[in-house]
């Protein structure tokens, strides 16, 4: 998705990528050592036959969730620990989808755990327009998202391509946005150079407060943007041809943007406030001659790094910067890759080097929860990092284990080389790591699996443990729901009366209160689950009755005389 045709033998390019700390590129010194020493790093398959996706990314809300966005308006979640991913939301209807438009991307907001809030970019149909919209989880299922849509801002585009798409929010808390130049070539309206433009540039915005002059547009400028006065509020950054993906440092809070170039260089920014990244001035570190009187103009950021076209290479696809615990790469390394070639990128001192050759039309990398990196190609698969070679196999001495309904441990063998790191994570409430969170070579898990003597019912849950799953099931416990009454008889005079019985039982256990006698009524609690109270009256009557109330399977025995 969001390819465009380069100069140089016709390659399809990819939109641009924007990443946390920088690599330092150069024109790749190290790419024919690290072939002849073998790959650093291999990929581990973790999704197949997908459609077109563009994006991977954490809700970052303790789930370890991750979301898949497939470029025609589908986005897919897919729960830890599983291999088979179910629709989140699907707007298709809506996006305008090819060539470099669709649904470009997605955000969650800091507070989603409990607001349940995120955020797309998308190709409006029909018109083109790029549109920034908020949806909502569902609460009955946080796996299922609402169909309401709230439009925040809309950019009208006078071309197909350069859509840009990227969003992401920021340490601040504000929503970061990448925008293309608008399209075309060589940016024909010098739109990224336009302070009064939203395109060419990033833009930032606080989706918390409305405008305070006009309640009706649901975003405010944040009171330190840059130009607030003397061009458009939204803008943070200016000067990009095509930002497709960025990313925040964990660590620093860097803001990296890889802007695609047009013909010749590609470039990785570090994107400050305010700051003008010379498009279409400058691409990279040289003049276009688009504008040559004004290409030794002072107050352009320079790249962090650019580098040419060659051996194939035509688009940058901006990664990440590695703050994960596997080990994958060394902690702080800049992750990125070439859409044209598949080849991923380390930076290396002032250059970079090659950790592998991929063959992959690399449209994104994204990251999970834990910090690790994944690899995203547009053909249709997603591949996590993971360190050293191929020979980096893991297995685990079982698959699974059954334990009675009583708080129990267990332990799981993990076999691998010496040189190869995995990780552990419970994706059950009730299961959680004793030791063994992470480790390299052969190594073991320890794990404890909290009591269900409460509930009837068994459960089942999962660990992934070095890429492989590990069920634990548990059985349920056939005494839980065996219910106690209080009190369990009642006497009335002949004018009759009102009570109530207490219900004792487990926490997941339903039942039900029915009157055996046409006297005595229940007047609250006529079913319930767990512990609860069973309200009743009976009515006047003469003479001796007596009656019951059946509750949660005891007898409940009220007398009247």
């Amino acid at each position: 998705m969001i390819w465009a045709k380069r100069a140089i033998v016709s390659c399809l390019v990819l939109i641009l990528s924007l990443s946390p700390t920088l690599p330092r590129l150069g024109s790749v010194p190290g790419a024919a050592q690290a072939a002849a020493a073998g790959p650093a790093i291999h990929l581990e398959p973790f999704l197949s036959g997908l459609s077109g996706p563009i994006y991977l990314t954490s809700a970052r809300d303790g789930s370890n969730r991750l979301f898949v966005v497939e470029q025609a308006g589908v986005i897919k979640v897919v729960p830890p620990g599983s291999a088979v991913p179910t629709v989140f939301l699907d707007i298709r209807g809506t996006v305008l989808s090819g060539g470099e438009q669709g649904l470009l991307g997605l955000a969650f907001h800091p507070q989603f755990a409990s607001n349940r809030r995120f955020f797309v970019d998308y190709t409006r149909r029909p018109d083109g327009a790029t549109v920034i919209a908020e949806y909502q989880a569902s609460v009955a299922d946080p796996d299922v998202a609402g169909a309401a849509e709230t439009v925040l801002l809309t950019i009208a585009q006078p071309f197909s391509n350069h859509n840009g798409g990227m969003i992401g929010f920021g340490a601040d808390g504000f929503l970061y946005i990448g925008v293309g130049d608008g399209g075309s070539g060589n940016d024909p309206g010098d739109r990224a150079q336009d302070l009064d433009e939203l395109l060419g540039k990033i833009l930032r915005i606080d989706v918390d407060n409305p405008d305070p002059d006009d309640p009706s547009i649901p975003y405010s400028s944040p009171s330190t943007n840059p130009f607030i006065g003397v061009g458009r509020a939204e803008i943070f950054a200016y000067g990009l041809r095509n930002p497709w993906r960025f990313s925040f440092d964990r660590l620093t809070g860097d803001l990296v943007a890889g802007d695609v170039g047009q013909s010749a260089r590609e470039e990785i920014d570090l994107v400050t406030i305010g700051g003008n990244y010379g498009w279409r001035v400058r691409e990279g570190g040289t003049c276009t001659n688009n504008d040559p009187g004004l290409c030794d103009a002072p107050g352009f950021t320079p790249p962090l790094v650019d580098y040419a076209h060659s051996g194939g290479r035509c688009s940058v696809t901006g990664g990440y910067v590695y703050r994960g615990t596997l080990g994958s790469v060394p902690a702080g390394t800049y992750v990125f890759g070439d859409f044209c070639t598949g080849e991923i990128f380390q930076r290396e001192g002032a250059g970079m080097s090659l950790l592998l050759d991929t063959g992959l039309n690399i449209s994104s990398f994204g990251e999970d929860e834990a910090g690790e990196i994944y690899v995203v190609n547009l053909g249709g698969t997603i591949d996590r990092i993971a360190t050293g070679g191929v020979g980096c196999t893991f297995a685990l001495g079982s698959t699974g284990k059954s334990f009675p309904p009583r708080a129990r441990s267990g332990r799981v063998s993990v076999s691998a080389p010496a040189a190869c790191t995995w990780s552990a994570a419970s994706n059950a409430s009730w299961i959680s790591l004793t030791s063994g969170a992470s480790g390299a070579g052969s190594g073991a898990v320890r794990y404890a699996v909290a009591s269900n003597a409460d509930d009837p019912n068994p459960r089942t849950g999962t660990l992934t443990i070095a890429g492989r799953t590990f069920t634990v099931t548990q059985a349920g416990s056939p005494s839980a729901c065996r219910a106690s009454i209080s009190p369990t008889t009642k006497s009335f005079s002949p004018s009759g009366g009102t009570g109530a019985v207490a219900v004792t039982i487990g926490a997941s256990c339903g039942w039900t209160a029915v009157s055996n006698a046409g006297w005595i009524s229940i007047t609250a609690g006529s079913s319930g689950t767990g512990n609860g109270t069973v309200s009743y009256s009976a009515a006047p009557g003469s003479g001796i009755r007596r009656g019951t109330v059946t509750i949660a399977g005891r007898t409940f025995r009220v007398v009247s005389h």
